[in-house]
């Protein structure tokens, strides 16, 4: 019987970061949210990368050993890309990090998306509304490999768009999880309040009590 873990964590406030937070130890012990197929494609639905109707298509169709073959491909993925963001954060990304961005482009180019013009999700008739139409972005899954695109999109825009000057580690002496961290005056330094924040205050109180009683 599989041991019960806790749930992937989402607190990085970035989707690429919270793949590579997909490992990591959120108490005490390691915990792999990406050990087998049935991980990564549940770990993708809770990121909302991926519809529920998209992963369902992709899994009747794959053969046997397929979607454990693309999570250990989904694993390598993640540990490329944590040796990229470890040795680029802290400090903005130049042109010159493009040379080590030769996995991510090759898979980037792989995708097959396309557009189709369809009826908005949800009609309005506010006169301010141009149309009942709209357009959306769709992809063809030809094998479980495409599961790994909208994680490497998610790569490349953070690429794009963060400032890996605020790209950090959890401050947690035995945390090994990372954020982006978009707070004002960017002065986050935990994953979670609720975690490493928490013991580092039981920590300084614990501290404080025993310097009292001297």
């Amino acid at each position: 019987m599989k041991e019960k873990r806790p749930p992937a964590m989402f607190l990085a406030d970035s989707l690429a970061i919270d793949f590579l937070n997909s490992i990591g130890f959120p108490v005490d012990t390691q915990v792999e949210w990406l050990e087998s197929g049935e991980d990564f494609v549940s770990w993708l639905q809770e990121a909302g990368l991926v519809s529920p109707e998209e992963l369902k298509e992709v899994c009747e169709g794959a053969g046997p050993g397929e979607l454990d073959a693309v999570a250990a491909q989904a694993r390598a993925l993640r540990e490329w890309f944590r040796g990229f963001v470890h040795q680029h954060k802290g400090a903005r990304l130049t042109r010159k990090a493009l040379k080590d961005l030769d996995p991510l482009n090759r898979l980037l180019a792989r995708d097959e998306e396309f557009d189709q013009v369809e009826v908005r999700a949800r009609h309005s008739s506010d006169a301010d509304e141009p149309s009942e139409l709209t357009w959306v972005r769709h992809r063809r899954w030809r094998s479980p490999e495409a599961l790994l695109l909208p994680v490497a999109k998610a790569m490349a825009e953070l690429l794009a768009t963060a400032n890996f000057l605020q790209v950090k580690a959890c401050e947690g002496p035995a945390c090994t999880l990372m954020f982006l961290d978009t707070t004002r005056g960017h002065i986050r330094r935990w994953c979670s309040m609720a975690v490493c924040g928490n013991r580092a205050k039981q920590a300084a109180h614990r501290l404080r009590a025993s310097g009292d009683k001297r």
